[in-house]
């Protein structure tokens, strides 16, 4: 491990361990907007990541989703989100995490997602390949849509819910089944470790992708968007896939999109 990729390690732990005392005690739940929630976790534990990085890696840019960022003119960044799948904590659904990772020039180069319920640490380096517990990864051999299982997401700051539902109807035909489990980072470290073929969403910020797509094409998988775009970290839309489904599910895509603009 490089010293980024251990430090994040580290740190996700420690915030990991933070949110999981927490959610054992009363919770304080706000709203950003309708449906997009923030506990104290979210803040407690982004205070203690920024701090961590802040003090280990000064020059170093931060993004962080709920505010807690650090200007910087330096060439990495990290993108921080303290507890993804906060609607899933607030209810006691147990699939949340918190995930970091670093980008050089825009290109993520290290990740870490923890999810502390399983405790389970998934890490990737770009060209080191993806771990979970010190495993290496691999997606899944799967190579017929109608055998796989895929997963979605919809952010409650969307506005093309609509689009999602068709996309979301048709592949429940196309394959085995779609899961909606709440935490992004999740899936995408899910489709790295074979569990499913595949996962999109519309509407996801990069704090929420980072990690989790090195973690897919460091695993052999293949990343971009859902018209067959290259991933942007900075877009909206994401599709990541174990690279054998892929080519299937963007005709799918590129049918039901046809069909959009249309309307």
């Amino acid at each position: 491990m490089t010293d980024y990729l251990s430090a994040a390690a580290e740190i996700a732990r420690e915030a990991g361990a933070l949110i999981a005392e927490l959610a054992n005690q009363p919770l304080e739940i706000k709203y950003k907007r309708r449906s997009d929630l923030v506990t104290v976790a979210d803040r407690r534990s982004e205070a203690l990541i920024v701090g961590y990085l802040r003090k280990r890696f000064p020059d170093h840019a931060i993004v962080a989703e709920e505010g807690g960022n650090h200007q910087s003119a330096s060439d990495y960044c990290w993108y921080v989100d303290p507890l993804d799948g906060t609607t899933n904590y607030a209810h006691g659904f147990p699939v949340y995490c918190v995930t970091l990772g670093l980008a050089f020039l825009g290109e993520v180069i290290a990740g870490v997602v923890f999810d502390p319920t399983r405790n389970d640490l998934y890490t990737a380096e770009r060209g080191a390949g993806a771990y979970l517990n010190g495993q290496r990864l691999h997606v899944s051999p799967t190579e017929d849509l109608s055998e796989s299982l895929v997963a979605t997401g919809f952010p409650p700051f969307a506005t093309n819910h609509d689009l999602n539902v068709q996309f979301y109807f048709h592949f429940t035909e196309l394959s085995h089944g779609i899961r909606r489990a709440g935490s992004a980072a999740l899936d995408l470290c899910w489709v790295a470790a074979g569990r499913f073929e595949a996962f999109w969403e519309l509407k996801l910020n990069p704090w929420d992708k980072a990690a989790g797509t090195l973690m897919v094409t460091e695993a052999g998988g293949r990343v971009g968007d859902v018209r067959g775009g290259a991933f942007n970290l900075l877009g909206d839309d994401v599709f990541a896939s174990n690279g054998l489904v892929h080519d299937q599910m963007l005709k799918a895509f590129a049918e039901i999109l046809a069909q959009h603009a249309t309307k």
